[in-house]
């Protein structure tokens, strides 16, 4: 009988399912050494935040077959670890949507009712109705930031109770958008108009302080921020700064860019601020909805059934696994790079598989794509399972194709995305050493390998513009690894590809695109 591995608390429910197909033992707060020492003797693990699951445990799991985490993120295990022991790692990254968004919810009316301080007013026995005028949300323009399965909810609901809905996701397309009775508009339009703004995106490089003096200061005084996403997207000095000055009217903030939150002058506001301890996940039912989606996974796998959650690479016999893995990894790439060349609110993604790989299973490379199409904007919350169901949410029209008489090279992937930076289109193939070679670009031929930072131009093929580029980069101290030009005829129309060894400064872009002869020029980072 398989055995299971339970090394935090974990609800009971997800026990009860487990104990179906397995022996379970609960043993809670060990260190990794501890774990380590034991984890030889089970088939799964099932964890929540507590244990961290090293790269020396599982190396000493030598019959671990799944690991499962009772929650959104994995960041306590090291998923390339078990990725490349064929260990599935699953989540369940849609167990707390609901309740993440009732508590946005909750926070909003919350701060137009000053609810929490006069509860704590008649607690102290007072009777001061005139202090605490509300304000209602009937009719008022609600602007949300990001519309994944938290933000959508919260819009769906807010629809109801009668908001105007504005909305900036710029992965979302509009028919999706119009399905939740949204209107896509730009941050701008967001931060100008609404009367609320809740933000449910990630933490990224592009979202870190998205919420700052500059967007602060084209809210209207009556505009109240709802934050019950990631800490980290507002600059809480500078909303501490717009509260106390009375730029605009509230806050409710669940999370915050220090956690627990230690001296924070946001604690010295008063009924403009709600601050609650990173509740969002914080119910009965999410908690049991954890444990059992996670709990259902890791009983199909010990079964043999595939999982719908997994992080990594599920599903696969280890056959085709071994077969198709170099071909994922390209395919994968290739989205990544197309994705970004392509830009935000891609409407449809082409995949054609040429020469002999045109005979091969499509959907595992199909997927791969995707997954590197939208990992730009999701990150670690796009995985191989959920790839096709994230782009059809985004209203994605994805093209499954083949060609088995194109012959450049044995075995190539063609790619072509439609975003708002128009249609562009990359093939790439392997070399006999595995080695990822891009092929071509927009129709160009090249032969570059892709890199950590890279930047393509379109330019006129004309004397003396390469080495405008290049002395332009140097003045930036920017230091080029590798150049190369595509053309399909002379002096007309070119790229050119470089890769950099550094991400391109601040401001760079415009000065390129200044150049006399280049009509366009992109960066990727891989």
């Amino acid at each position: 009988m398989a055995k299971v591995l339970v090394s935090d608390p974990v609800d009971e429910a997800g026990i009860k399912i487990l104990s179906q197909v397995a022996q379970v033992d609960v043993k809670t707060g060990l260190s990794p050494t501890e774990l380590a020492g034991i984890i030889g003797d089970y088939d799964a693990l099932m964890i929540r935040s507590g244990t961290q699951v090293t790269a020396e445990v599982i190396e000493a799991a030598t019959q671990l077959k799944i690991i499962g985490r009772a929650g959104v993120g994995v960041d306590n295990v090291d998923v390339p670890s078990a990725t490349r022991k064929g260990i599935v790692v699953v989540n369940s990254p849609e167990g707390n949507t609901i309740a993440a968004a009732e508590h946005a919810l909750a926070m909003m009316m919350s701060l137009s009712r000053y609810i929490p301080d006069a509860n704590q007013s008649v607690k102290a026995k007072k009777w001061d109705r005139k202090s605490y005028m509300g304000t209602e949300i009937y009719k008022k323009t609600l602007g949300v930031v990001g519309l994944g399965k938290i933000g959508s909810h919260v819009a769906k609901v807010a629809k109801a109770m009668g908001m105007k809905i504005l909305a900036y996701d710029p992965f979302i397309s509009q028919e999706r958008a119009n399905q939740l009775g949204c209107t896509l508009v730009d941050l701008d339009m967001i931060f100008s108009e609404s009367d609320y703004i809740t933000l449910h995106v990630p933490k990224t490089k592009e979202t870190a302080n998205l919420i700052n003096e500059q967007s602060l200061s084209k809210m209207k005084p009556t505009t109240r921020i709802i934050n019950c996403s990631r800490g980290g997207i507002i600059d809480e000095d500078a909303l501490y700064e717009a509260l106390a000055k009375g730029q605009i009217a509230g806050a409710a903030l669940d999370v915050f860019s220090s956690e627990p939150l230690g001296e924070s002058k946001l604690r010295d506001l008063g009924s403009n601020v709600v601050l609650t301890p990173h509740l969002g996940a914080s119910t009965a039912e999410a908690q049991v909805n954890v444990a059992i989606d996670v709990a259902e996974q890791i009983r199909d796998v010990l079964l043999g059934l595939p999982a719908r959650s997994a992080v990594n690479i599920p599903g696969l016999s280890p056959d085709v696994m071994e077969k198709l893995r170099p071909y994922m990894r390209l395919a994968e790439t290739l989205g990544n790079l197309v994705g970004q060349l392509a830009g935000d609110r891609v409407e449809s993604f082409n995949v054609k598989l040429e020469g002999e790989l045109a005979e091969n299973s499509s959907q595992p490379l199909v997927t791969a794509a995707i997954k590197g199409l939208l990992s730009k904007a999701l990150r670690e919350r796009v995985n191989y399972v959920n790839a096709a169901i994230e782009a059809k949410e985004r209203g994605i029209h994805v093209i499954d194709s083949r060609d088995a008489t194109i012959k450049d090279y044995s075995n190539s992937i063609y790619l072509e995305a439609t975003g708002t930076k128009g249609t562009h289109s990359v093939r790439g193939a392997l070399l006999n050493d595995g080695e990822i070679r891009i092929t071509n670009l927009n129709a160009y031929p090249v032969n570059v390998p892709p890199n950590n930072y890279m930047l393509f131009t379109l330019h006129r093929d004309m004397p003396g513009i390469i080495g405008r580029i290049g002395s332009l980069l140097g003045n930036f101290n920017v230091n080029i690894a590798s150049m190369q030009v595509g053309r399909t005829i002379v002096r007309g129309d070119a790229v050119m590809v470089l890769t950099i060894d550094d991400p391109l400064p601040e401001g760079i872009l415009d000065e390129i695109l200044k150049v006399e002869g280049v009509t366009d020029a992109y960066t990727v980072s891989l």
